[in-house]
């Protein structure tokens, strides 16, 4: 039996605003006043936007990618597809999300991964008759705790590998035993928190047959062709863009009515940039004097042990990425290990809250475009337990590494 699939993704219907709407209304205003009072000077504040430019261009760009992916139909197929690799088993199912999830993140990049992977596992649920929340909470989890062992795989990786001066090889000998341990954490929690009340059995679906097998290749395309630029070493934002206009092409012949101004992620867009000028009028009111307290001079396990915590607090009052360069602003040039311990802090530590990193915003954007819906106090509370535990088990697996 077949089936036809490339509706676009469901939507929530509700009027009632969204938190992140109100966040990044306050976030885009504060931004602004910082720079209309002189609290931030404007050359200043040029040079941060013109600094974030790519990466705007690029979260644009990809949503709207990953938007016009789903409308193909592709998530669907390849949900299906999981499914039937899983022979109706929970185990095997979740073994294969786990895999799928770390993979993506560590091979591309965790805002992919949570851009691109999660309509799948969405989709997945959707197919199989399962709760959503499980499989959603699958995909931004492990985007944000598998995102250490090579320095595509997150933003501040990238930072920190030209900090110091490692190869992306070298820089694996030093990430490979927190990466691991970052993730058996991860997918412990996953199983004993949200995945062990799924059913033991499910049906597999039938096979999907695409709507437009035209627009479906075209996607595909897109996709393929944002993982090898990023696989290239294209920089990021160049790379969804193109991808994004070749997907976006196809759709302007095949079906121009799905092609919206909706599909741009403004309120996205003006959260970011307002909490980069807003953090950058903290550290000029003393946020750097305040990080390299927090930091201290000690080394050894006690200043490892600092700085993955400062990490992990500064990125869920600020985001990781801001707070990754706070705190590398604040350490001394020689010391790579405390700089290694920052950086799983603001890698593995930004879950608890959902400005804390951008995946986790990227994730809420698509899990709000499918109308799934995310019980707010169960996912900051079991994501604070994963991003204490999972942030310790990886510095000490660190120091391991030494």
């Amino acid at each position: 039996m077949e089936h036809t699939v490339g509706s676009p993704p469901r939507r929530s219907t509700r009027h009632r605003p969204h938190p992140l709407d109100l966040a990044a209304t306050a976030l885009a205003v504060a931004g602004a006043g910082c720079v209309l009072s002189g609290l931030l000077p404007r050359a200043e504040a040029t040079a941060t936007v013109a600094r974030i430019l790519p990466l705007l261009l690029f979260l644009g760009t990809v949503v709207v990618l990953a938007e016009l992916t789903a409308a193909a139909g592709v998530f669907d197929v390849l949900a299906t597809r999981l499914a039937v690799t899983a022979r109706g088993r929970r185990g095997r199912l979740f073994l294969l999300c786990v895999a799928f999830a770390a993979l993506t993140t560590i091979l591309l990049n965790l805002d992919t991964t949570a851009v691109l992977l999660t309509p799948v596992l969405l989709a997945l649920a959707a197919r199989l008759g399962l709760a959503a929340l499980p499989l959603a909470v699958t995909t931004v989890w492990l985007a944000n705790t598998a995102s250490l062992l090579l320095p595509v795989s997150n933003l501040t990786n990238l930072l920190a590998a030209d900090r110091v001066g490692l190869s992306p090889l070298g820089y694996a000998a030093r990430m490979w035993l927190p990466q691991l341990a970052a993730i058996a954490v991860t997918a412990g929690l996953l199983w004993l928190l949200y995945w062990r009340r799924l059913p033991d059995r499910f049906e597999a679906p039938p096979r999907l047959v695409p709507a437009d097998p035209v627009l479906h290749r075209t996607a595909v395309a897109g996709c393929l062709l944002l993982v090898a630029g990023i696989a290239a070493g294209v920089e990021i934002g160049i790379a969804s863009t193109v991808a994004a206009a070749v997907v976006v092409a196809g759709f302007a012949v095949r079906s121009p009515a799905t092609l919206r101004p909706r599909l741009l992620p403004w309120r996205l867009l003006l959260l970011v940039t307002g909490l980069f000028l807003v953090v950058q009028t903290l550290g000029r009111a003393g946020l750097h004097d305040l990080v390299g307290a927090l930091l201290g001079p000690d080394g050894g396990p006690l200043g490892v042990l600092r700085a993955g915590g400062t990490g992990a607090l500064l990125a869920n009052a600020v985001n990781n990425l801001p707070a990754y360069l706070a705190g590398e602003a604040a350490l001394p040039t020689g010391d790579h290990t405390r700089l290694l311990a920052l950086l799983i802090g603001t890698n593995i530590g930004p879950l608890a809250l959902p400005w804390a990193s951008l995946a986790t915003l990227l994730w809420y954007e698509r899990c709000r475009a499918a109308g799934v819906r995310v019980p707010m106090r169960r996912f900051v509370v079991t994501s604070a337990v994963l991003a204490v535990t999972g942030t310790l088990a990886a510095l000490g697996a660190l120091l391991l590494t030494r």
